[in-house]
């Protein structure tokens, strides 16, 4: 029981993991480009950085939005199919 636990909290782990990952890979190329522009543009405003990424985040959120509820629904549908196993 305890080993089957720890799988579904690994896979948990693992579907945030890999719903999130996108979104903060764009939020960090965003924030890349932005500080290199700022760098050669020598504009060094600590607050500019944020806009765009916010924007470029809440955009790929919206663009995979389809693709994160099917994992987050194939994901519920198997962790309501399972049923524990009584060890005793």
């Amino acid at each position: 029981m305890d080993l089957e636990a720890l799988d579904v909290v690994r896979e948990a782990f693992m579907l945030m993991l890999l719903i999130s990952a996108p979104i903060l890979a764009v939020g960090l190329v965003v924030g890349l480009v932005v500080s290199i522009i700022q760098a050669v543009t020598q504009i060094q405003e600590q607050t500019l950085v944020f806009v765009p990424k916010i924007l470029a985040m809440v955009g790929t959120t919206l663009i995979l939005l389809g693709w994160i509820t099917v994992k987050i629904m194939e994901f519920s549908t198997e962790m309501f199919s399972w049923s524990p196993v009584s060890g005793t």
